[in-house]
């Protein structure tokens, strides 16, 4: 815990006072489905139509349907060999391979203790991150052996957003923003000042506030504006520097030019 650093930080509207993140348009293509996941530096589009779970390549695009687990609420395609979808009415995962084949079946309903989880998101190796929503903390747990690696302290204020890497994973709450390691200690905590949703891009966040986008450097605990077209952001995605912009018919593409 010693060498953990936490910090504090209570933010202002006069962060736009300070230097924002420039882009430049790169291109833009139409592009109508319900939900975009993700799109990789190959340009393969992972996305949710109809509850059935697509993954769009330049020359085919390939499907997993689970009718009997009902809506999919959620997909995460962070590692495209383990991709993540979670079916919240049954309180279930499903892991993919790359070729949409299941290869693993969380059922939370049937482990003990029983784990009530509203968001998950990609751990390292063979684990997910979820937040159990009557202990309201947050757990790594590795799905193979059915045993929680990390725990988290509680936290106070309902959850709106949830993403991770291999080593660090963000809570996104109405009162704060957490950041915590793989052992589940917490390394930074900032308030939350009006942001809805978030990504995650080499350790680095985006947060959307309103119809506006943040940059949040890992290094750093003040989120920078991103200074862009004004579009109509239903959807966001960052793959290395690169910015897509959704709005259920146009896929925007800009290049962020990070100092």
């Amino acid at each position: 815990m010693k060498h953990t650093f936490y910090l504090f930080l209570a933010l202002s509207c006069s962060i736009f006072g300070q230097e924002t993140i420039e882009t430049s348009f790169v291109k833009e293509t139409p592009l109508k489905v319900e939900t975009v996941v993700n799109i990789d530096n190959f340009g393969t589009i992972y996305y949710i139509e109809n509850d059935v779970f697509n993954k769009k390549t330049l020359d085919r695009t390939i499907t997993y349907n689970n009718i009997q687990l009902g809506r999919l609420h959620s997909a995460n395609a962070f590692n495209p060999l383990k991709i993540n979808l979670f079916y919240k009415d049954f309180n279930t995962v499903i892991i993919l391979d790359n070729r949409l084949a299941e290869i693993f079946k969380i059922d939370f309903n049937a482990i003990t203790p029983y784990k009530n989880i509203t968001h998950i998101s990609t751990g390292f190796d063979n684990t997910l991150w979820v937040f159990n929503q009557d202990l309201q903390k947050l757990e790594l747990f590795d799905y193979k052996t059915q045993t929680t690696r990390a725990l988290t302290v509680p936290v106070q204020s309902p959850v709106l957003d949830l993403k991770s890497n291999y080593n660090y994973c963000w809570l996104l709450t109405e009162k704060y923003l957490y950041m915590y390691n793989y052992f589940g200690s917490l390394v930074l905590k900032i308030k939350n000042e009006g942001y809805s949703t978030l990504v995650e891009s080499n350790e680095n966040i985006i947060l959307k506030r309103d119809n506006n986008l943040l940059y949040l450097k890992r290094s750093s605990a003040v989120p920078v504006p991103i200074k862009m077209p004004n579009l109509l952001i239903n959807q966001f995605f960052v793959t290395n520097e690169t910015l897509y912009i959704y709005n259920q018919e146009i896929l925007q593409q800009l290049q962020l030019k990070i100092k």
